[in-house]
This record gives structure tokens, sequence and C-alpha cells, in this order.
């Protein structure tokens, strides 16, 4: 059976967690939600990686087999998303003892750092959840989500606006399903905004040319 691009399982030196990857004096994050996206993100000049599962949700806590092969395939630093589900970010109990077990699992499996966050139903900051979260993750780094998407229409704008010196994005274009046979007459899952048979993949030119806009305003 013909598989896609396998790679080699061979680890290799990598760069140390935290503020690795801020190059040139800025940091771009891009975040990825498979083994393919994360090496193409690297080709492209990330500084660090967001692990996801289901970016179509905005985002979910990706499987431990993806990190672990992520982490034998990139050098750059891996920040792994912690959300149980998609929607809103007001969570049960038994979905905060999820995100716990997650962060446990996510740090066994070599994650250099965390990603989540957590609303009250008012829509404020869930502080008292957020430090008991804070504290699992120790002594690793915490990135709070919640925020908007960076293309490159728009970066040079909040670049200059904001003096960020970190920025995050996806840089996805779609990209064919290798799939000879197709049945159209049945979508997998619910009603579908692409077709099953195209693949959004971090794109190795949108990362450079972010990276490019990033270097000409910052450095």
């Amino acid at each position: 059976m013909k598989r896609q691009g396998a790679s080699s399982e061979r680890k290799r030196a990598r760069k140390p967690s935290g503020k690795a990857g801020m190059t040139n004096g800025f940091l771009m994050e891009v975040c990825v939600d498979s083994v393919e996206s994360a090496v193409n993100a690297e080709r492209g000049g990330a500084g660090r990686i967001e692990l996801c599962s289901g970016l179509l949700e905005g985002g979910t806590t990706p499987s431990m087999g993806v990190l672990q092969v992520v982490k034998q395939c990139v050098q750059i630093p891996v920040f792994v998303m912690i959300r149980p589900r998609g929607g809103d970010f007001l969570y049960s109990d038994r979905e905060v003892e999820v995100m716990k077990a997650d962060i446990r699992l996510a740090k066994l499996y070599g994650a250099d750092g965390l990603v989540f966050g957590a609303l009250t139903e008012d829509g404020n900051i869930d502080k008292e959840l957020c430090m008991s979260l804070v504290a699992i993750c120790r002594p690793l780094p915490v990135t709070f989500h919640r925020g908007g998407g960076i293309t490159d229409r728009n970066l040079q704008r909040i670049l200059e606006g904001s003096g960020a010196t970190e920025f995050h994005c996806s840089a996805r274009s779609a990209r064919d399903s290798g799939m000879k046979f197709r049945n159209f007459s049945v979508a997998m899952g619910a009603s579908l905004s692409s077709s099953e048979y195209s693949q959004k993949v971090t794109d190795v030119a949108q990362v450079r040319t972010l990276n490019a806009i990033a270097k000409n305003i910052l450095v």
C-alpha cells in the first residue's frame, strides 16, 4: 500500500525551549495540525510551533502520537494546545480534569510549552482556573490562547502598530488529496466548508513571506 512521505524517526539536536526560536529580534510561531505542516513551518523559518488538532474548530488538543513524531522531526520548540473541545472557553469540572491530564501527558511526551485559555460565563478571564493550570505546567512556559489570525495583508500593520516581537499564524494553503477513489455522495462528518479531498497544509512559501515581512520591519 502506497503511503505519503514516511520520515526517519531519528532524533535530532533541539533548541532549548522558552524564548528559543527568537532570532533576529522576533519570533514567528506557526499553528499546525500535522507532522507535514510542522516540518514545512520549520523549513519556512518558523521559530516555534503551536501543535493542535481540529483547526476547523479553532484548535484542540493533539494526540500524543502526533506530538511524539513531531518532536522527532523538527528542532524548533513545540508548544501544545490544551483545549478539550471546540466552541467556547467556559469549561465544566470534567473538562478541566481532561485539561489537567492532557498537560501532564504533553509534558511527559516532550512538549516545550503549553497553550490554553479559559473564560468565565460573563466572558472574563478565569484567573483561578488559569493559575491552577499554570501550576501544573511548571516549569514549562505557557501561552494564553484567544486571538485572531495573521496574514501577509495585516502583519505589517499589526507589528508597526503594536510593537510586538512575537506573532502567530497558520500560513496554510489547500493541497489536493492523494486519493484516486472519491465518493462525492457521502462526506465524512458534518457539512464541510471544503472538500474532504482537499487538505490544508502549512505552506513553506507563506511562512517565508511572513518571515521576510517581519524581518523588514523589526530587524
